[in-house]
């Protein structure tokens, strides 16, 4: 049983462009951030280390809001049908990633913004827009969100790895069309190979 609404069909075998936009838009976005999270992590303090610590939360607020117009997407529009020969199992495998996904998606950027609370540091959206504290200062609360916040990036990083190898698995080794769907400019393995 889908724990998401119930929604027409699509039409076709692809994702709609919109999907498909917001998909990569927010793949990329989340690659940058976790990146500069890594990196801005060690680094001692400094006014680099502040600027990139408001670059990362800016994204994450940002990732926040592109999440929330995806999932009202993806609630809307029902994405293509998984391949028929597909095992129960591996849908409800690949129905919970996606749903795991969601959920992390929505609650690590909750998550920072609840530990800069924590910490005293207000978040300030692209330095224009500043957003209400959620917490009142206490030290001992922010670090232990610090690594909550830390957890749940890299759960996401082993969801997302688990994510691309099975899409690729099925791109090589299942040769249908789950993969292709999402990247519109590769065929489908079974349509004459990939260009």
């Amino acid at each position: 049983m889908s724990s998401l609404p119930s929604t027409p069909p699509a039409s076709g075998t692809r994702y709609s462009g919109v999907a498909i936009g917001l998909h990569w838009l927010i793949a990329v976005a989340i690659a940058g951030s976790f990146s500069v999270g890594l990196y801005m992590a060690d680094l001692p303090l400094s006014p680099q280390k502040l600027k990139l610590y408001s670059w990362h939360k800016w994204a994450g607020v940002t990732i926040f809001l592109v999440v929330m117009v995806r999932l009202g997407w993806r609630l809307s529009h029902r994405p293509p049908q998984l391949p028929a020969g597909m095992p129960a199992w591996q849908r409800k495998v690949a129905e919970a990633t996606h749903v795991l996904l969601y959920v992390l998606m929505i609650v690590i950027p909750l998550s920072g913004w609840l530990m800069s609370s924590a910490k005293g540091f207000q978040t300030v959206w692209f330095g224009v827009l500043p957003l209400p504290d959620l917490l009142a200062k206490n030290e001992a609360l922010g670090k232990l969100l610090e690594e909550v916040h830390e957890l749940l990036n890299w759960s996401t990083a082993a969801v997302v790895v688990a994510h691309l190898g099975a899409a690729l698995k099925h791109h090589f080794i299942d040769r249908d069309d789950v993969l292709t769907r999402m990247l519109p400019l590769l065929r489908s393995p079974t349509s004459g190979g990939t260009k």
